[in-house]
C-alpha cells in the first residue's frame, strides 16, 4: 500500500528545469515510487491528477505556489523524501553565472553587466511580456523563449523594439546564434559566411546543422518566433533580421526559413529581401514551407523546397563566387519627383504572365487584367493603377479588332495615355516578329515611343521605355532593322523577356525603396560584432549554456512581481509608464 503526501510552498517560484531535476532527485530516493514537483497551475495539477499524484490539499494550490508530491512505499519514506527537498535545492544551486550574488531585478543585473546587450527571458508566459518590456526600456535586445505570450503583447513588444532599434526574438523562440554564441537550444556549428533568419526553431537547427555537415559555417542566426510571419505580426523581426544581415560584412549569403507564412506577409518580405543590398549583393535562399515560389530563382532570391536543399544552396553559393559587385547604379536623378510606377503593355499573354511572375521578386503587387492573384485584378482594364501589366491580346480587347501583334493602334493609344501619367517611370512592351505578325511593327511603334518620351520630357520627366523583341535573324521583319528603329526612338532593347523584366524590376525597386516593416530605427549592426554578454531571467540551464560557451552572463533571481497578483501587477506596470 503506497502513501502519497504533498507539501505546498506559497509563492515559492522556481524555473521548470530546476523543478524537473528536483523531481528526478526525489524519485530516486529510497522507498519513493514516484514524485511530482510543479508550480500549481491548472494544467500542472491536471497532469498530477492523471499520474495519480494529486494528493489531498494540492488541488487548492495557486499558479504561484510550489507543489511537491511524493508517492512512497510507506509514510516514513514519504516524510523522509519531503525532508530532503531543501537540501536538494541547495545542492542544485547553480554555479553557472559569473557572479555569486544573484540580483533580484533586471535593473540591478544591467548595472552589474552594463555591456550585456541581450536579455534571455524564459519565465512563465503570463509574466514574460512584462520582463521583456523592462528589458527594452533598459535598451537591451530580447531573446524571448517563453510561450503562452498573447499575440497582442507580441505585436506591442516588437513594435516597441523596432522604434528603439532593438530586436525581440520570439516569443516561443527556441534558437538563435549571435556572433558564434548559441542562445536557447542551439547546435555548435562552425563559423562561416552564411546568416540565417528563421521563424522555425528546429528548422533553424536543421539548416544550420546541415550547413556545418556540408562544410559551411554560420555568421549569425536570428530567430523570430513562430508567429512572426503571421498576418497580425507582419514579419517585424524577420524584416529586421534581413536588414541587419544585409549590413553585416561577414555575412555573404542569407537563408530565410519559415513555417507556412501568411501569403501577403510572405510577398512583402520577399519584396523587401530582393531590394536589400549593401556594398555587395547577397544571395538569399528562401525556404517557406508550403509556399509556391514564382520560379526557382528570382533575381538574387533562390527558392528551396526542403531544409536540406536550402543548406546545400547556401553552401554552394557561399563557396562559389557568391558575392558579386552590385550592377552599375541606376541613375535615379533623371526621373522627376513622384515617378515610381511601371506600366507593361503586352501583345503576348504568356510574356505578360511571366513578367508578373518575375516581378514578384521585386514588388509585392502588380495589377493586371490577367493577374496572378484575383485580388490584384484591375477594376477597369483600360485604366492602370500603380504597377500594372496589361495583356492587350486578351479577348476583352480583341472583340471586333485585330490582335495587337497585327495592329498596334490600341497599344499606341495606351502608350501615349500612360506617358501622360506623372507617376509613370518605365514602360515595358513586347514586339513579336515572325510570319502572321505585323510586317513592320516598329514603323508604327517607334514614332509612338518617341512621342511618349517627348511628352514626359516636356513635363520635366524622364520616361524609360524597354522593348522585348521576340524574333530571329531569319524573320521577314528583319530583326536588326527593328532593333535599330526602336533604339533610334529612345527605347532600350532586349531579346530576352527574362532579362528585360529583371532590369525593370531593379528599376522599380530603386524607385520604390522598401524599408524593413515597422522599423523606425535600424538595429545597430554592432550587436552582431561585439562579444556576446547576456542577462538571464528564467531557466538557469540557459545561463549554464552561455558559460559553457565562455559568454559572460548574470542570472537574475527572478520571482513573480506582486506575488503574481494581476491587479497589483497592472498597477505597477502603469506606474512604470
Amino acid at each position: 500500500m503506497t502513501v502519497t503526501k504533498a507539501e505546498i510552498r506559497s509563492g515559492a517560484y522556481h524555473d521548470s528545469a530546476i523543478l524537473m531535476q528536483l523531481q528526478r532527485s526525489l524519485a530516486s530516493l529510497p522507498g519513493v515510487v514516484d514524485a511530482g514537483v510543479v508550480m500549481g497551475t491548472e494544467a500542472n495539477k491536471a497532469v498530477l491528477a492523471q499520474s495519480g499524484l494529486l494528493a489531498a490539499g494540492a488541488d487548492a494550490a495557486g499558479p504561484d505556489d510550489l507543489v511537491i508530491v511524493v508517492k512512497a512505499e510507506c509514510d516514513e519514506d514519504a516524510q523522509a523524501a519531503l525532508a530532503e527537498v531543501d537540501g536538494l535545492f541547495a545542492a542544485r544551486r547553480s554555479k553557472a553565472t559569473t557572479e555569486e550574488y544573484r540580483p533580484k531585478s533586471l535593473e540591478t543585473a544591467a548595472g552589474m553587466m552594463p555591456d550585456a546587450q541581450w536579455v534571455l527571458v524564459s519565465v512563465p508566459g503570463r509574466f514574460a511580456a512584462g520582463v521583456a518590456r523592462d528589458a527594452l526600456r533598459l535598451g537591451r535586445n530580447v531573446f524571448l523563449y517563453s510561450d503562452n505570450v498573447s499575440l497582442e503583447d507580441e505585436v506591442e513588444l516588437k513594435r516597441m523594439a523596432a522604434e528603439k532599434g532593438l530586436l525581440v526574438m520570439g516569443p516561443d523562440c527556441g534558437t538563435a546564434i549571435i556572433n558564434g554564441v548559441g542562445l536557447g537550444f542551439a547546435n555548435r556549428v562552425r563559423r562561416g559566411s552564411i546568416g540565417l533568419v528563421a521563424a522555425s526553431g528546429t528548422g533553424l537547427q536543421q539548416v544550420s546543422a546541415r550547413i556545418h555537415q556540408l562544410g559551411g559555417g554560420i555568421t549569425h542566426a536570428v530567430g523570430t518566433g513562430g508567429r512572426d510571419l503571421s498576418e497580425a505580426v507582419g514579419a517585424i523581426t524577420a524584416h529586421q533580421g534581413l536588414h541587419l544581415l544585409s549590413r553585416d560584412p561577414s555575412t555573404k549569403v542569407v537563408v530565410l526559413v519559415s513555417k507556412p507564412p501568411a501569403p501577403r506577409v510572405a510577398d512583402d518580405l520577399l519584396s523587401a529581401a530582393g531590394a536589400l543590398s549593401g556594398h555587395w549583393e547577397k544571395p538569399i535562399v528562401v525556404d517557406f514551407i508550403g509556399y509556391a515560389p514564382p520560379a526557382r530563382q528570382v533575381g538574387k532570391l533562390h527558392f528551396a523546397a526542403t531544409f536540406d536543399e536550402a543548406a546545400r544552396m547556401a553552401v554552394r553559393l557561399a563557396g562559389a563566387a557568391a558575392v558579386e559587385p552590385i550592377a552599375p547604379d541606376i541613375d535615379l536623378e533623371r526621373f522627376g519627383s513622384g515617378q515610381r510606377f511601371l506600366r507593361g503593355l503586352f501583345s503576348g499573354g504568356t510574356l505578360a504572365y511571366e513578367a508578373q511572375l518575375i516581378l514578384q521578386g521585386y514588388t509585392p503587387v502588380v495589377y493586371s487584367n490577367v493577374p496572378l492573384k484575383e485580388d490584384h485584378r484591375l477594376a477597369d482594364s483600360t485604366v492602370s493603377q500603380r504597377h500594372t501589366i496589361v495583356d492587350l491580346g486578351e479577348d476583352e480587347f480583341t472583340v471586333g479588332r485585330l490582335h495587337p501583334m497585327m495592329d498596334s493602334a490600341l497599344r499606341i493609344r495606351r502608350l501615349l495615355q500612360e506617358a501622360e501619367d506623372p507617376q509613370v517611370a518605365v514602360i515595358l512592351l513586347d514586339v513579336v516578329l515572325g510570319y502572321g505578325a505585323h510586317p513592320n511593327p516598329v514603323a508604327e511603334l517607334g514614332p509612338a515611343i518617341a512621342a511618349a518620351r517627348s511628352t514626359a520630357e516636356e513635363d520635366g520627366r524622364y520616361l524609360e521605355v524597354i522593348a522585348v523583341v521576340v524574333g530571329t535573324d531569319e524573320d521577314p521583319q528583319d530583326l536588326e532593322a527593328q532593333v535599330r528603329q526602336l533604339e533610334a526612338a529612345g527605347a532600350s532593347v532586349e531579346t530576352s523577356n527574362d532579362v528585360a523584366v529583371h532590369s525593370v524590376g531593379r528599376l522599380v525597386q530603386a524607385l520604390n525603396p522598401t524599408p524593413p516593416a515597422a522599423l523606425s530605427v535600424p538595429v545597430d549592426s554592432a550587436v552582431l560584432s561585439r562579444p556576446l554578454a547576456a542577462i538571464n531571467v528564467g531557466l538557469e540551464l540557459f545561463a549554464e549554456s552561455l558559460v559553457a560557451q565562455d559568454a559572460p552572463v548574470v542570472q537574475v533571481n527572478w520571482k513573480p512581481p506582486a506575488s503574481g497578483n494581476k491587479r497589483l501587477m497592472g498597477i505597477l506596470e502603469r506606474m512604470r509608464g
